[in-house]
């Protein structure tokens, strides 16, 4: 639980990016043995949007979200006090694109850092935020989920390719006088031992020894299917669960569950399991496909653009990904 402050931390401005390109499964049936029909039936993904690398990139995406956001709160880049880049597909390890993105809008002097947590990165780099702010030594910090998973992604492989879709998400963090306002409770957790079940191998001392023969190139995402799904089927409702029985909120006070967007069958299977209102559980993931960390803020900036989050709701952040990695964060709004 969050130890009380003499000050809460609001979440001030909200902004998301999407690519131009639209990647249908009827592109798909182009590219790979697959149809529509089989995608829908194991994903509930219609159309995901991919990058146009002239034009498009991790680095583009995340910087229009910040923009998005900052404008959303009324702010200025100058205003942030700290810039939080979460991403698996950043362009260059070196620079952080987190000091790329604030010198595209105009700022050189604000601390910033890049973090890797797979699809759980927004949701750890909200905690993260929440955390500094609550400490007294930040007032502002924005933080970014975002990947371009198409360049990633071996579309001759047709296990993997109907999955993935490109986003950025993006959130402002601001001090607030209210101490009630902001996360309740938190939770960052991995389980590095299954590391082999989602991952991204560079060069061939990466790839264990029993996936040696796997056709997918080196530099794609390679993934054990059966076994991700178990674990986030599982990881979906514990996490929940825990969530409510630390804060004491019944489903019924939860405004929303803001869910990482990894499969329609996951989503559907945690919510029959823990008995949530389709209404509180927002899907997106047939019109953009799995977006990994900018999943979770898109599903926000969608919800919040709406008016179905308000001032004053709960609202339960849960992700799951490769490390394999999951957390959650309770806010009140």
């Amino acid at each position: 639980m969050t130890e009380p402050t003499d000050f809460g931390v609001r979440i001030a401005g909200v902004g998301s990016a999407l690519p131009s390109r639209v990647l249908t499964n009827a592109d798909l049936e182009k590219m790979v043995d697959t149809s529509d029909e089989w995608i829908l039936k194991r994903t509930g993904i219609r159309e995901r949007r991919v990058v146009d690398p002239d034009h498009e990139s991790e680095f583009t995406l995340a910087r229009d979200a910040l923009k998005n956001a900052l404008d959303d709160a009324s702010l200025k880049v100058g205003d942030l006090d700290l810039l939080i880049h979460a991403s698996t597909t950043s362009e260059m390890t070196c620079p952080p694109n987190a000091c790329r993105i604030l010198a595209a809008l105009g700022e050189t002097e604000t601390g910033a850092f890049d973090m890797i947590a797979a699809c759980c990165g927004l949701v750890y780099a909200m905690n993260i935020a929440d955390s500094l702010i609550r400490s007294g030594r930040f007032r502002t910090i924005g933080v970014i989920g975002c990947d371009e998973l198409s360049r990633i992604t071996d579309y001759e492989d047709r296990s993997l390719s109907i999955l993935f879709g490109d986003a950025g998400a993006a959130m402002v963090l601001a001090r607030d006088d209210d101490p009630s306002v902001g996360c309740m409770y938190q939770t960052v957790s991995s389980d590095g031992g299954r590391w082999e079940t989602l991952y991204l191998p560079v060069q061939e001392r990466d790839v264990p020894e029993w996936d040696r023969d796997n056709p997918i190139r080196l530099g794609c995402l390679r993934m054990s299917g059966q076994e991700v799904f178990k674990f986030a089927v599982s990881k979906f409702r514990e996490t929940i669960n825990d969530a409510l029985e630390a804060t004491g909120l019944t489903v019924d006070q939860v405004s929303q569950f803001v869910c990482h967007q990894s499969n329609l069958r996951i989503i559907d299977a945690a919510k029959q399991k823990l008995g949530l209102p389709k209404e509180k559980v927002h899907v997106n993931i047939d019109r953009i496909g799995n977006t990994s960390a900018a999943s979770v803020g898109v599903v926000f900036d969608e919800l919040w653009k709406a008016g179905k989050v308000k001032r004053g709701d709960h609202v339960v952040f849960v992700a799951f990904g490769g490390g394999l990695t999951w957390a959650s964060s309770v806010w009140k709004i």
